[in-house]
């Protein structure tokens, strides 16, 4: 099955054992967790296991990987399998490896593999690449490193992505280079070795020692030309546009025409010309020094000769300066001229130097690792189309009634080319096309120009460019944005379409009131989104409602299905969302739209055959989980379903996976997607989504990672950004509830930490730990020696909880833990003040551990929620805490209620121990921080000073903006650490103890 699965690339695999280092038991090696088999067991170990495996070479493999960005074969909807993580990141490698070709950044290398000399393309990591190549590494799953051969995550990814580029390189080369290159054994080294990197056989058998140390010494020096520059200094260019000339009368001092600049370059004070004297064409070419880690330090060439002294900077600044200049000469030969000066610190260039640095120098330079700095528009396309439409007379008119238009509906549209910000006629782009130079200056704008796009302006100019189009063809040209040489810049519509395109429909368009069925009263902003829904609805188009957790989507989502029911029968709304929020989702619409027939499909007594039928027939509303969407995906896809509505729709952001195909393959007249996280990771995710809600709007996965997900996310493309938001814009409706503008009543969320103190039993402990933790690390490495250190880490969070719960020897509680001490004292000030509470822990045994004590210790019910309830018991807790007046503490295990649960009668969260996770601590938190919620909330994380609790969250602060990246994983990046960062992480400070 795998390999009729897999097709062409199983074809070039060949069956292997294989012996991996895997978690497993007397009985074998454990089911990877994402398959959802029951792999627990007792005594489980880290052992090495013989396992049958495909190896594949890497053109076989990269032709695997990229097969995972589409679905694979079986049945529509329903494939058999799907690949696990570690296949997925390997997939998002093979992603970064054909990027790095597509850029260029390969180079032919002489290397020795397995003893032999071997040809190969090697990628270059230098620059932003760099900085994705660390990401990648420490985003590796543990399994791509189960080999018995220790490697560090760094190793095996630069050998993987190595292996990829050299297949990739290869792919891309002409055919014809790979006919009958084979030169004979007698030839020159070189000649064979240029031979070997074109043809399919990269080995070069009988090479010398004496003629491949040569060559690998000259192949060496290209390599390390292209290398970025070590230390936390580097060297930058800001290439700066000439001033507008001061005299009246000329073009850039009146500010408008059309014109090039001819001049040539002049000198400056502390700079070299690059040509002869001239006043309106002087570039500057600024040198300066800058932080790798804060680019905002940045001290000018200038202000280093002046013996200006910088915090940051290298005891010899200058140094650092001139050999980075001399570096760079090798990557742009043109900035010779400036070490002819003994303290360069700028050049003054003419246009056409300008340009060559902009088009050459300036992308070669950023790749190797300089600081590169360049007006804000170098870059972008510099010749545009600008799209304007006008409604026609019944489209406006039903526009204004609130009645939205079809999709067939006829505008007036009108094409004209931008240059710049400013459109331009037939004469001003003919005399463009007559200067014939690549950089212009256009009503005091700089703009980059080439042959291609000049011809296709023209091109565009032949053709139509007025006349009426349907609704439809503009969204379609909204969305695909032009063509690669002439992007659409900027569209202008009125009316409810410009108030779609523009994303501000919600505001625009009239509100629609709250239904007279709807149980309650919709916000004025839940209007809003329930006008912008209908509107979509109206005109069978599909949406993503991102509103901020807590803001309303289920109630904005049950008024539409009652909106449209109040002109008249329409088919039932088939809702697919997490288990957890199944009895949420009955109880909401029970709550606010009790009219709605709601009918649940899931379990093990739902309905089949004909009782399904006669349940959907006689239903408004379906509600049924992903899982059971997966395993009835044929039965699902063979019912009219008005609407198919995904909550928590980050659940199909991985397009190929198998619930996301099933979901998708479920036919609807339009689609709905909830979520408050549209982009949890990668774009990738966003496309997913938007491939539910509209198949096909933003074209295939492939086109969309090239022109978007690769630009934004590899290079940080703003133009690729504005393009992107542009074509989504008119399907996205996000709101936030910090937005007062939004919701001016919720109340404030109060944060703040509560430092703990370890009792001298728990300081012993904790030094305890660490001493076994220390000896245990020294002595074993890999795989083994990152266990040992997240169960160390494991057991040291236990330790700052309560010596009881790393014993497990059933002692008692009290007085024994800093934490608990501080627990106790909150717990009874919130019941003394009529108050409720949510605790949160991310550990079950220590919340059972907890319920009891604190029952007894405050002498009232302390409810407790966690993964082994059943779902009728959860829900009696949930109402009982929500209704019950009686002042509460409700403590919760973070894994089972993080997410889905409505908790706003609590006025006091606190988190005991920390998941060191932000996305997941506020999602917990906001069981109470949401819609519904009177009073302020106080939000405590607690924290055991001197210890690992302390230093961790220290990491988080001074990382805020990368927080998720860092440990968004949860702990495993700990693992990683070296042994001295371990000691430095886990050592006890004298604060720690009471």
């Amino acid at each position: 099955m795998l390999a009729a699965a897999l097709g062409e690339a199983a074809a070039r695999a060949v069956a292997v054992e294989a012996t991996l280092l895997l978690p497993g038991s007397a009985k074998g090696p454990l089911p990877s967790p994402e398959s959802g088999l029951d792999g627990a067991a007792r005594g489980t170990r880290v052992l090495p296991w013989t396992v049958q495996a495909l190896a594949f070479p890497a053109a076989g493999a990269l032709t695997l990987l990229e097969r995972l960005s589409s679905p694979l074969p079986g049945e529509p909807g329903a494939p058999e399998w799907g690949p696990g993580a570690a296949l997925r990141y390997l997939a998002v490698v093979a992603e970064h490896a054909e990027a790095l070709v597509r850029r260029g950044r390969v180079l032919p290398q002489l290397v020795m593999e397995d003893g032999a000399h071997t040809a190969r393309w090697v990628p270059v990591i230098t620059g932003a690449d760099a900085t994705a190549f660390r990401e990648l590494a420490a985003a590796m799953p543990p399994v791509c490193r189960a080999a018995v051969e220790e490697r560090s995550s760094s190793q095996v990814l630069r050998e993987a992505l190595g292996a990829l580029a050299d297949a990739a390189t290869r792919r891309a080369l002409p055919d014809r280079l790979l006919r009958g290159n084979r030169a004979g054994l007698r030839s020159p080294l070189a000649e064979r070795w240029l031979f070997a990197l074109t043809g399919e056989d990269p080995d070069l058998p009988g090479a010398g020692a004496r003629e491949a140390a040569e060559l690998g010494d000259a192949l060496r020096g290209w390599l390390e030309a292209a290398r970025d520059l070590e230390g936390p200094i580097r060297l930058c260019f800001r290439l700066s546009e000439p001033r507008p000339e001061p005299e009246p009368g000329t073009e850039a001092g009146a500010g408008g025409g059309l014109g090039s600049e001819a001049g040539v370059g002049a000198g400056g004070d502390g700079g070299v010309g690059a040509g002869p004297a001239g006043g309106g064409d002087a570039w500057e070419l600024e040198f300066a020094l800058q932080s790798v880690d804060d680019p905002s330090l940045y001290v000018p060439a200038s202000l280093l000769w002046e013996g200006t002294r910088v915090p940051g900077l290298p005891r010899r600044p200058d140094e650092t300066l001139l050999a980075g200049l001399g570096r760079a000469v090798r990557l742009c030969p043109e900035l010779h001229t400036a070490l002819r000066d003994p303290k360069p610190s700028r050049m003054i260039v003419d246009t056409a130097w300008a340009f060559g640095f902009l088009r050459r120098s300036a992308p070669l330079l950023q790749a190797a690792g300089y600081g590169v700095r360049l007006p804000a528009w170098a870059g972008r396309k510099g010749l545009g189309l600008k799209l304007t439409t006008r409604s026609r007379g019944s489209t406006a008119a039903r526009a204004v009634a609130g009645q939205g238009f079809g999709l067939g509906e006829l505008v007036d549209f009108r094409v004209d080319l931008a240059v710049g910000d400013h459109t331009i006629g037939e004469e001003e782009l003919e005399e463009l096309a007559r200067l014939k130079v690549p950089l212009v200056r256009v009503r005091g704008q700089w703009v980059e120009l080439d042959d291609r796009q000049l011809k296709a302006a023209l091109s565009v100019m032949e053709r139509r460019r007025a006349g009426e189009m349907t609704v439809a063809e503009v969204l379609r040209e909204v969305v695909t944005g032009g063509d690669e040489e002439l992007p659409l810049v900027g569209v202008d519509a009125d009316g409810a379409l410009g108030d779609l395109l523009s994303g501000e429909a919600d505001r625009r368009l009239t509100p629609v009131a709250t239904p007279a069925a709807f149980n309650g009263a919709l916000r004025p902003y839940q209007e809003r989104g329930l006008s912008w829904l209908a509107f979509l609805s109206r005109i069978g188009l599909g949406g993503i409602l991102a509103d901020d957790m807590g803001l309303g989507k289920t109630a904005q989502t049950l008024s539409l299905m009652l909106e449209e029911r109040a002109a008249g029968p329409v088919p039932p709304t088939l809702l697919v969302c997490p288990m957890s929020l199944l009895s949420n989702w009955q109880k909401e619409a029970a709550r606010f739209a009790p009219s709605l027939r709601v009918y649940v499909h899931h379990g093990g007594t739902r309905g089949r055959g004909e009782e399904l039928a006669a349940a959907v027939a006689g239903a408004d509303l379906v509600v049924t989980t992903y899982g059971t969407a997966l395993r009835d995906a044929e039965v699902l896809r063979e019912f009219p379903w008005g609407r198919v509505v995904c909550d928590e729709a980050q659940a199909i952001k991985n397009s190929g996976a198998r619930q996301a195909q099933a979901v998708r393959a479920i036919p609807a007249r339009t689609r709905l997607a909830l979520t408050g996280t549209p982009v949890e990771n990668h774009l990738a995710e966003l496309w997913s989504i938007m491939e539910f809600c509209n198949p096909g709007l933003l074209g295939p996965a492939k086109r969309f990672r090239e022109r978007y997900q690769e630009p934004i996310e590899a290079r940080g493309d703003e133009q690729a950004a504005r393009a992107l938001k542009r074509a989504t814009q008119p399907f996205v409706l996000r709101r936030l509830k910090t937005d007062k503008t939004i919701i001016s009543d919720l109340p404030e969320k109060l944060e703040m930490k509560v430092w703990c103190t370890l009792t001298p039993e728990q300081a012993s402990l904790y030094q305890a730990v660490v001493n076994d933790m220390i000896a245990k690390i020294d002595q074993t490495e890999g795989i083994e020696r990152r266990g040992n250190v997240l169960a160390t880490m494991t057991r040291l969070k236990q330790v700052c909880n309560h010596p009881a719960h790393l014993l497990k020897d059933g002692s008692r509680l009290a007085g024994r833990s800093g934490k608990l001490a501080r627990l106790e004292e909150l717990a009874e000030e919130i019941v003394e003040e009529g108050d409720k509470a949510l605790v949160f822990t991310q550990y079950a045994e220590f919340g059972a551990l907890l319920q009891p004590y604190l029952a007894a210790h405050l002498d009232r019910p302390v409810l407790w929620l966690h993964g082994g309830l059943p779902k009728k018991r959860r829900d009696e807790l949930v109402e009982r805490f929500q209704h019950d007046d009686e002042p509460m503490i409700f403590l919760l295990s973070l894994k089972a209620a993080g997410t889905g649960l409505n908790l706003t009668a609590a006025n006091h969260v606190i988190h005991v121990d920390r998941w060191w996770n932000p996305a997941v601590e506020d999602q917990a938190t906001d069981r109470a921080f949401r819609i519904g919620q009177t009073r302020n909330v106080q939000v405590r994380k607690f924290i055991c000073a001197g210890t690992l609790e302390e230093r961790v969250d220290e990491m988080i602060e001074r990382k805020k903006a990368l927080a998720q990246s860092v440990v968004g994983a949860g702990e495993d990046w700990i693992a990683d650490l070296t042994t001295e960062q371990l000691r430095e992480l886990f050592r006890l400070g004298p604060e720690a103890v009471s």
